[in-house]
């Protein structure tokens, strides 16, 4: 025990230095806390690109539409039906513990009473004539949420600013500074009047790469902005001088290095309100990508986009009713917590509670067990967060491995939490070995769940049990040796799967799909283990290849599959979502087989933020 103990580190060490930034101060710290603690924030994109349905600013900017029509939409914001206590309340309900809303895009229109030279705004030139921004930044502070502003560096509208569009430049600033002198003051003067009418927990900058630091006088805004609140959260779009990182889109595979960082998301695959966009996102993906962002030690900024009259699309409603269910039930398992175990230890979603005395496990399917590697010491209890009559049995080996029994566990329609506290911190073994199973041993279990999972755990690691066994491609004459104690439904599961198994190797590193995993000997197709019953379509993310087909192992059905938040000019790969049909699941294991075009080529870099939209 004494080596043993040697090898390890404490838990909460772990999570608390991972990440950590060496220049961050005491006082950063401090103002970060509620940030860092929140997990989830809704964005709101609203402005008159809501009227006829298009991308915000961009359409004209691409020149979908010229300045004029897409201009005229300040004709049909109306905000009649605006009732902004009910979506301060909405977006409460959801668990959320912040809002940020578009105060300008990059079309330059102000949602407030703006007074800066030669500014269009809501309530001077568009059909509402009413500000919509003070009820509610008025209705949030009065509810307890923090209060965020998104703000547009760019102003494509504004005479004083040098881009117009894509194609159309009104002038080069070496050649006229003073012009680009009277639009930095312009926008300087409307951080200034958002500063002094709302004072801003959080600006949300966007548009930084069109021009440098120096150029946008970046130090020079900040130094305003803290001038009126010492203690203000920017992101990291003000050219890098920001507090934390905005990934955009695209859920992370690797989580991001910064200590501080915030995924910014849609809900189908438009920010603003666009009645032709039906591809959302089922309540379900919403609420595990929470969890997957959870377990990286980040927060979640969900977006909605209300139509002109100030309603909420109904499918987006309901996303965020589902969201809130979750969250109420799963508290103590999201806010404060910090990123979770690493995959060694556990093949899913996890974090780390703020007293770090207990983990959290998040799952996705219902299945019979799980199980911990490497834990020195031992949970004084385990539990289901949200059901407390809920009782769950745990054994514990010598090797640190743990199994918890969740055979008669009443599973959540979405994420079911596993809480494991501890009396002290927890204690992780470092580079500790798992218990290698010999074939014999796997065959003669008598659980063929078991099997199958120990079989696919040291696959997914490299250890293939079956190579140079007798098992051969097809599953069919096979010569793997028996024994009296042998199972022979074990042996039918393999004979079934055998194209998973014979001369596949080490699996997707961390990341890629919450699960274990094997690639064929020429790296073309990934095998995925699924235990027990997926609550909706597994996941799997940051693969670079076009998809050729999708099909279930051992019975020749080809199953579909879905990509989003795929960008076709971004090199960042979309998600893979994959609907096994609840009919066709294996009652000890399913294995899904994902052809690619070509050997695999696995996406691990930054997500950083979109700076196109043709």
């Amino acid at each position: 025990m004494k080596n043993r103990l040697i090898k390890a580190v404490f838990l909460g060490l772990i999570a608390t230095l991972h990440g950590i930034n060496a220049q961050t101060t005491s006082s950063d710290t401090q103002k970060m806390e509620w940030f860092k603690n929140a997990k989830l924030g809704i964005f709101i994109h609203w402005g008159i690109y809501s009227v006829d349905g298009i991308s915000e600013s961009w359409s004209f900017f691409n020149n979908y539409i010229n300045h004029e029509n897409y201009m005229k939409q300040l004709n049909g914001f109306s905000a009649s039906q605006y009732r902004p206590d009910e979506w301060t309340d909405l977006i409460k309900k959801t668990g959320a513990q912040y809002a940020v809303i578009t105060t300008k895009h990059h079309d330059g229109v102000a949602l407030w009473n703006s007074k800066a030279e030669k500014t269009v705004t809501i309530p001077t030139h568009s059909l509402a004539k009413k500000d919509v921004l003070t009820p509610f930044v008025t209705s949030l502070k009065k509810s307890g949420l923090k209060t965020g502003l998104y703000f547009s560096l760019p102003d494509w509208s504004h005479l004083y600013y040098d881009i117009n569009t894509r194609t159309k430049k009104r002038y080069e600033i070496k050649n006229d500074p003073k012009r680009w002198e009277q639009f930095t003051d312009y926008y300087q003067t409307q951080l200034k009047e958002l500063s002094l009418q709302y004072h801003p927990d959080l600006l949300w900058f966007d548009g930084d790469w069109e021009h440098s630091s120096g150029e946008w006088k970046a130090p020079q805004t900040l130094e305003i902005l803290k001038k009126y609140n010492p203690d203000i959260i920017i992101n990291s779009r003000l050219t890098y001088h920001g507090d934390y990182d905005t990934p955009e889109q695209g859920i992370p595979v690797v989580s991001p290095q910064s200590q501080y960082w915030e995924l910014c998301y849609t809900m189908n695959d438009s920010w603003g309100y666009q009645p032709n966009d039906h591809h959302y996102k089922t309540p379900n993906m919403v609420v595990r990508t929470l969890a997957d962002v959870i377990s990286m030690g980040g927060n979640l900024l969900l977006d909605i986009g209300p139509k002109p009259d100030g309603t909420i699309p109904e499918k987006q409603v309901e996303i965020l009713k589902n969201l809130g269910r979750w969250t109420s039930k799963n508290k103590e398992a999201i806010y404060g917590t910090t990123r979770g175990l690493p995959f060694e230890n556990f093949k899913g979603k996890s974090s780390v509670s703020r007293t770090q005395k207990s983990i959290f496990l998040y799952l996705e399917e219902a299945k019979d067990f799980v199980k911990v590697y490497g834990l020195a010491t031992q949970p004084d209890a385990v539990k289901i967060v949200g059901n407390d009559h809920a009782k769950v049995n745990f054994s514990f080996t010598n090797e640190g491995t743990m199994t918890i029994d969740l055979s008669k566990i009443a599973f959540d329609q979405d994420v079911t939490t596993v809480e494991l506290t501890f009396k002290d911190s927890p204690v992780l073994l470092k580079n500790f070995k798992k218990y290698s199973h010999t074939l014999t041993e796997v065959l003669e279990n008598k659980s063929v769940k078991m099997a199958a999972y120990n079989m696919a755990d040291l696959l997914h690691s490299g250890n293939n049990l079956l190579n140079g066994s007798g098992l051969t491609s097809d599953g069919q004459e096979m010569k793997i040796p028996k024994t009296a104690k042998t199972n022979p439904e074990t042996l039918q599961w393999i004979s079934k799967h055998a194209e998973a198994l014979y001369e596949t190797g080490k699996g997707l590193p961390e990341g890629h799909y919450p699960g274990m995993s094997a690639l064929s000997k020429d790296r073309q197709t990934i095998y995925l283990f699924v235990e027990g019953t997926p609550t909706g379509p597994i996941a799997l993310k940051g693969i670079k290849n076009g998809i050729a087909r999708v099909r279930i192992v051992g019975e020749g059905s080809i199953i579909s599959h879905e990509i989003y938040n795929k960008l076709y000019w971004s090199d960042t790969p979309g998600i893979i979502y994959i609907d096994i049909p609840k009919e066709r699941l294996d009652k000890y294991m399913t294995v899904i087989a994902v052809l690619l075009d070509k050997p695999v080529e696995l996406h691990r870099e930054k997500v950083g933020a979109i700076e196109n939209n043709l």
